[in-house]
């Protein structure tokens, strides 16, 4: 067994455990670290398959943001344990059921009878000077073209409707105006001059 099998099988078993932990663990923070963990192992997954800018990419995007927001999220927010897990017993023989059918759907798409060496010949050793980033800009710039451009517009809509969910005015709301706060007059609107007869 060479040392590249070796590093697969760490990572693989790395990932498989750490997604187990990610549902079982009883808290949420220790959740979300085996969260990061298996993201870590499946970037080094990458690295095994010759993608590193895949592999940079899940670190960067997932472990750097997602992750680490998930994480300030579920250390601000006070969330009951005892609370959260009240239902488990009662929604048990659903989960297992579920669990199950979608085991046997990805054993029925990426089991043996679809993937391995039979039905797909090992990739050709690329040399060292081999940048896998320019050749992932020059097909997904030139055959995707269309799919990317379709997704780049469907995530531009999706930032305007959520810049336009969260901006909704309410009337009991009070907004400043920094225009109007801009063009005040010292002497009319905001200092009122009265004039008083003086008093012995």
């Amino acid at each position: 067994m060479g040392l590249e099998a070796i590093f697969f099988y760490l990572f693989s078993a790395a990932a498989i455990v750490s997604g187990i932990f990610v549902i079982i663990a009883r808290n949420p923070v220790h959740a979300v670290l085996f969260l990061i963990l298996a993201f870590f192992s499946a970037a080094g997954l990458f690295v095994l398959l010759g993608a590193e800018f895949l592999a940079m990419l899940l670190v960067i995007v997932y472990v750097g943001a997602v992750a680490v927001l998930f994480l300030f999220v579920v250390m601000m927010l006070d969330i009951d344990v005892a609370t959260m897990r009240a239902g488990f017993i009662k929604h048990l023989p659903v989960a297992l059921l579920v669990a199950i059918a979608m085991v046997l759907e990805i054993w029925l798409v990426v089991g043996p009878g679809n993937f391995g060496l039979e039905q797909f010949a090992a990739p050709a050793a690329r040399a060292a000077d081999y940048n896998n980033t320019a050749e992932l800009g020059s097909i997904l710039y030139t055959v995707y073209m269309y799919p990317f451009e379709i997704a780049a517009v469907i995530l531009l809509v999706a930032i305007i409707a959520a810049i336009g969910l969260t901006m909704r005015k309410h009337p009991e709301t009070k907004y400043q105006n920094p225009s109007l706060q801009v063009r005040v007059r010292k002497g009319s609107d905001r200092v009122r001059l009265v004039k008083m007869e003086a008093e012995d």
